[in-house]
């Protein structure tokens, strides 16, 4: 079997997939993009192409080798993403023509469902307890939800007071019946991240994601001896190679490396079996379309660090696309008191309305996060 071509779908909201198609009929589908860049990631899986056209697709490592060592210049957000897209087709390919779900390929399941988290509240927070409730009712107990708007180096006692109220609300509505995650989305300096935990410690979160940015990862040690909430990091990280200084550094309990920006599943398996060996817990960051969430759950369910599967399903990104509107299997995305069972079908278990996508990829928007401004009038990060 040869590869013979590779296709991409830039689609609404935001998200970009895949087809790779070989000489005997298989097909696969990937889903690399970065959030904002889909165009030039885009790109990239189309340079690489010549890596892989003619190539026997189940030579899935020594196909990553290539695309990530035959360039001089590796890493970063662009180049894994596309690599990660790719991988996760090869992946599909692979499973399907040995008639398995890609978790059986990996030595088959650690566990027989998997919890899943839902976002609550859009990019600045603000009433979430309706969201909240909306969402029980749907069979959910989990949540995430972004901590703070616009955060200064040094920010008064009234933006921290926002920040805290807003969970102290939370945590009066619902007592102990829920637990949420708080996502500072690095937004938040040092200075301000140890003030801010030091407030939330009392209202115990799941965990404190991003507390800094990742360039500033010397922090998360630092910021995790001063408190007792759990830090989690890991979204803009793409490789095993960034993650090795974290897991030296310490500080982190949580993980959450994105399977369509760190290389993949290939790459990811790896990832999460190191994480394991430091006693750090796997949740994969995920706020993207079907195929990104079919791979994260092959990871999932055969790593035992992994504690939580992010997932897309009506959060506040998807305007104009949701997760299943490009799925003819729907049923076997259903979610069960926030749970979610294996794929069962072979490959990544999902199937593509290939019609629906070819029809939304001739109208989808150039997604671009908000450009958030200071007072003062500098950017500030979003």
């Amino acid at each position: 079997m040869k590869i013979t071509k590779l296709t991409t779908f830039r689609v609404p909201p935001r998200w970009m997939l895949l087809k790779i198609e070989t000489d005997e009929g298989v097909v696969g589908w990937g889903e690399p993009v970065i959030e904002g860049r889909a165009r030039t990631v885009e790109a990239a899986v189309h340079e690489m192409s010549d890596y892989l056209v003619g190539q026997d697709p189940a030579r899935i490592n020594d196909l990553w080798s290539t695309m990530y060592r035959a360039g001089f210049y590796r890493g970063g957000a662009i180049l894994m993403s596309a690599i990660a897209g790719i991988d996760q087709a090869l992946w599909d390919i692979k499973g399907k023509v040995m008639g398995k779900p890609v978790y059986e390929l990996l030595g088959g399941l650690v566990r027989d469902k998997m919890k899943t988290y839902s976002w609550v509240g859009g990019d600045r927070p603000s009433d979430v307890i309706a969201g909240i409730r909306k969402l029980r009712e749907a069979g959910f107990d989990t949540f995430k939800m972004n901590g703070t708007e616009e955060l200064g180096l040094l920010d008064n006692a009234k933006s921290v007071d926002a920040a805290v109220g807003r969970i102290a609300e939370i945590r009066e509505a619902f007592g102990n019946d829920i637990e949420f995650g708080i996502d500072f989305h690095g937004r938040v300096a040092a200075p301000m991240a140890k003030v801010l935990l030091r407030e939330l410690e009392q209202y115990r979160p799941l965990f404190v994601e991003e507390p800094v940015l990742a360039e500033q990862y010397e922090y998360y040690p630092r910021l995790a001896e001063q408190t007792s909430i759990p830090l989690a990091a890991g979204e803009r990280m793409y490789s095993r190679f960034e993650f090795k200084h974290v897991f030296q550094k310490g500080g982190l309990a949580i993980i959450q490396p994105d399977l369509s920006h760190a290389g993949g599943i290939t790459e990811c398996v790896k990832i999460a079996a190191m994480a394991e060996a430091y006693d750090i817990a796997l949740a994969p960051h995920c706020p993207l379309g079907p195929v990104a969430l079919a791979s994260c759950l092959a990871v999932d369910f055969v790593s035992y660090n992994a504690v939580i599967q992010e997932q897309s399903m009506g959060i506040h990104y998807n305007k104009g696309g949701e997760l299943l509107d490009y799925v003819l299997n729907k049923e076997d995305f259903a979610l069960d008191q926030g749970y979610i069972k294996p794929l069962p079908k072979p490959g990544l278990g999902v199937v593509i309305d290939e019609e629906r996508v070819i029809a939304a990829s001739k109208d989808a928007p150039d997604w671009r996060n908000p450009t958030w401004r200071y007072a003062d009038g500098s950017v500030a990060e979003w």
